[in-house]
């Protein structure tokens, strides 16, 4: 297949492409800079130069592809105040893209979240998100759009990703967790820290990608989901070990100031379970689990090394 990806030189689809490739794909990534551009090309891609702003290029990309995987989202103005912002432009650029698919039979493949489904209960694929109208509920529309074109032709599905898609080289919430831990001289967790948050190694998560766009039914929810739950008390104390910190849990008053922007997320309880996406695509994690990727030690060098 000539698979066109957005998102392609980020954290999980630089994991994508080459899973892609080596399974015989030919893969169309875009780029919105040199060295996206660059990096792409060393894994054997072709490039498509652009941003999920250029909305001719992505329907001309789509067009012209075997099917869609769609990774990118504006983090840079998602996280800097703008998340309506970002999340209209992925609406835009899923639109744009599906419109481009209708009536194929083509697949197209986005990225979402498993977090925040089920409070109280084990989330499953069968679950619903509430769009309460929220800016982080334009996400919740646009998945929902997504799937709705599996009445119109196109081969959707969505796999919603568990918070944390760990392994050497992320920059997401476990590095931050560290740089926190490092920072403040203490590793913290939130309350009792009973709290659970589902995990899955980024090259698990890329093989169900390739999984998804090759042959997921259309109209599919996916659980991007290695483990159920982690327990975030857990995490803490494998930072704690490594960096030599003591570990405490932090009052609901304080985490703010302790978290910083960490706090909105690090209180989330939201197992996941993925028994039904196994089954489905008979996908099964094989790369270490968040602990003991935690205890490879790579999350833990001294920042400006490499491993």
């Amino acid at each position: 297949m000539r698979i066109f990806m957005t998102g392609a030189s980020g954290w999980i689809g630089s994991a994508v492409v080459p899973e892609l490739i080596d399974a015989g794909h030919e893969v169309v990534g875009l780029a919105r800079s040199d060295a996206s551009a660059a990096a792409l090309t060393a894994t054997g891609a072709e490039v498509v130069r652009g941003t999920v702003d250029d909305l001719d290029v992505l329907r001309d990309a789509a067009a012209a592809s075997d099917g869609v995987i769609h990774l990118a989202f504006k983090h840079d103005i998602a996280f800097t105040g703008d998340f309506q912002g970002a999340a209209q432009a992925d609406r835009r650029a899923v639109d744009t893209i599906g419109a481009a698919l209708t009536g194929t039979d083509r697949p197209f493949v986005i990225a979402s979240g498993v977090a925040g489904l089920a409070p109280g209960r084990v989330s499953t694929e069968q679950d619903m998100a509430t769009n309460d109208g929220s800016p982080i509920s334009i996400r919740v529309a646009t998945a929902d759009a997504v799937l709705a074109l599996a009445s119109q032709g196109v081969r959707s599905s969505v796999v919603r990703l568990s918070p944390t898609c760990h392994g050497d080289g992320d920059n997401g919430f476990m590095a931050a967790l560290v740089a926190t831990a490092r920072a403040k001289g203490v590793s913290g967790y939130p309350g009792d820290g009973a709290n659970r948050w589902p995990a899955v190694h980024r090259l698990d998560a890329a093989h169900l990608f390739r999984l998804a766009v090759e042959k997921a039914p259309a109209g599919s929810v996916l659980h991007g989901v290695a483990e159920e739950g982690v327990a975030i008390r857990d995490v803490a104390e494998v930072i704690g070990r490594h960096l030599d910190v003591p570990v405490t849990s932090v009052a609901p008053e304080n985490a703010a100031e302790h978290f910083a922007w960490l706090a909105a997320f690090i209180g989330i309880d939201a197992p996941a379970s993925n028994t039904l996406t196994r089954e489905l695509l008979a996908w099964e994690p094989t790369h270490p689990g968040l602990l003991e990727d935690l205890d490879k030690g790579h999350y833990f060098q001294a920042p400006g090394t490499t491993s």
